[in-house]
């Protein structure tokens, strides 16, 4: 794949490399498969088999627990896939594989298309989509920084460039896969996804000679020891494999998913507590840097909290819009997943205002500090909870509701994310001690897949609870959260010492 590089700055695309357009497009189209594929999946699982485009005729706890697991582990292996990247293959080759595994996986979910089976095809496929994606999405945004050797605003404006890239993928996908699949066949809706990531491909590979050296591996080992190294990789990862399924298989004959997944995250937990306490002991980190870390251990509980509320958008939200939501317009019913692209739209229309309202502030001297945004964050999500509680309230006497409900809820969790989530990333590089950035990066990771693992689990609650009642308690745990972030911001400030 290094083969007819050009420097990266030797072709322009609005003032920007030239390459940047070839990453621009890759990850739109990857986000168009994710979201659009993501948009079907609650609804596919939780459809009954006898209906006449059939789904799998899961229950809401069955469906939640599966929708958690898959987006967890599409976060987890963000880990190992960024460390094959640095180590065995670069980004550039990263990306291309788990491209290909990714529309693999949505083709193999379109099996039933061809004789498959539904289910083999289906776990089989989100299987291949968690793989691909944890070899794509760290390293794509690796390679947009390598575009920009030199750093500074330039490269920050690139990164803008980018993001947008990814919310109009996240906008189209679930517009043109829920149509698909709600309206004529599910497994069209996922081979669609499938097909968005083959365009994506396509063009990353006629692009590919504009990144210069941006993702080549970077590695001082010779051929044979990184031969070496690949070999024993590989055998590991098929090991980890093999041992995996089998005791996923044995502990599904005796635990039902919901607690497999409930256990697992609660494993996760006493890790990373694990972990933090030995940072904090038995390391010679300086008084400074143990403070920072104890900020860092603060952060990643409130953004698993915000994550777990968040990510209801594609499980107990989706279903709210399918099942209490009157989406007809004239004679045609709206499909339950264009939804889903609310929050993209507000993202892409209130970044650049934030954007603008977070420089005025640091200019006039009162920039909010990283944990009062933190707690902004929880508080707008919160606040878009108890919109949606009372909208849900209103469907109790099994009435429909106007998605006006839906729409209010989704600006005010857009307002917490771009407070929240643009802010993490950022603060875990400024926080963390030298030498374990990456670790700590990690750590930012797991808190996020922790808050989809809990989302889907906290969305299979609507077999025993209404959406009201579920809605509200979302709303005052998150809230409650919130609040506390809030009270504690004082401290948590004194002890992150002088953070730009």
């Amino acid at each position: 794949m290094a083969t007819n590089i050009k420097p990266a700055h030797a072709a322009q695309w609005f003032g920007h490399p030239r390459g940047l357009s070839t990453l621009f497009f890759t990850e739109l189209w990857e986000r168009f498969s994710y979201y659009g594929m993501r948009a079907l999946l609650v609804l596919f699982m939780t459809t009954a088999a006898a209906e006449g485009n059939p789904g799998l005729d899961f229950g809401e706890g069955k469906a939640g627990a599966i929708y958690g697991l898959y987006t967890f582990f599409v976060y987890v292996l963000a880990l190992p896939g960024g460390w094959i990247a640095d180590n065995l293959w670069g980004q550039r080759k990263a990306v291309f594989v788990g491209g290909c595994i990714i529309a693999l996986g949505h083709f193999t979910m379109a099996g039933p298309l061809v004789g498959l089976p539904d289910n083999g095809s289906f776990f089989l496929g989100l299987m291949f989509i968690v793989i691909g994606t944890g070899l794509l999405k760290p390293n794509v945004s690796t390679m947009v920084g390598d575009l920009y050797p030199e750093g500074g605003a330039r490269r920050d404006a690139g990164f803008s460039i980018f993001y947008t890239g990814i919310n109009l993928g996240a906008f189209a996908g679930p517009i043109l896969t829920g149509w698909l699949g709600e309206s004529y066949n599910w497994h069209y809706g996922f081979s669609l996804a499938g097909i968005g990531m083959i365009l994506g491909l396509i063009q990353y590979r006629l692009g590919i000679k504009y990144l210069g050296e941006a993702g080549l591996l970077k590695s001082d080992a010779s051929e044979d020891a990184l031969k070496q190294k690949t070999r024993i990789t590989y055998i590991v990862l098929a090991g980890s494999f093999i041992v995996s399924a089998v005791a996923g298989t044995f502990l599904l004959r005796t635990l039902s998913l919901e607690v497999l997944a409930t256990a697992l995250g609660y494993a996760v937990i006493v890790v990373a507590v694990a972990f933090f306490a030995y940072l904090l002991i038995f390391t010679n980190h300086t008084r400074l840097e143990k403070k920072r870390l104890v900020v860092i251990f603060w952060l990643f509980i409130l953004a698993a909290i915000f994550w777990s509320g968040f990510e209801q958008a594609g499980s107990s939200l989706n279903l709210f819009a399918r099942d209490s939501t009157d989406r007809m317009l004239g004679g045609w019913e709206l499909p339950a997943s264009w939804l889903q692209s609310v929050n993209s739209t507000f993202i892409i229309i209130l970044a650049p205002v934030f954007g603008s309202l977070w420089v005025t502030l640091a200019r006039l001297k009162r920039n909010p500090s990283i944990p009062a945004k933190f707690a902004i964050g929880l508080l707008g999500l919160a606040a878009g909870f108890f919109v949606i509680a009372w909208g849900a309230a209103n469907a109790e006497d099994g009435s429909l509701v106007s998605p006006v409900w839906l729409v209010v809820m989704y600006f005010l969790h857009t307002v917490g994310e771009l407070s929240l989530s643009p802010v993490g990333l950022s603060s875990i590089t400024k926080l963390a001690p030298a030498g374990r950035v990456g670790q700590m990066m990690g750590i930012w990771f797991i808190g996020t897949a922790l808050g989809n693992l809990f989302a889907g689990l906290v969305a299979g609650q609507l077999e025993t609870l209404n959406a009201a009642a579920l809605f509200g308690n979302v709303a005052m745990i998150i809230g409650v959260s919130g609040v506390a972030a809030l009270a504690a911001f004082p401290w948590i400030k004194r002890l992150m010492g002088e953070v730009d």
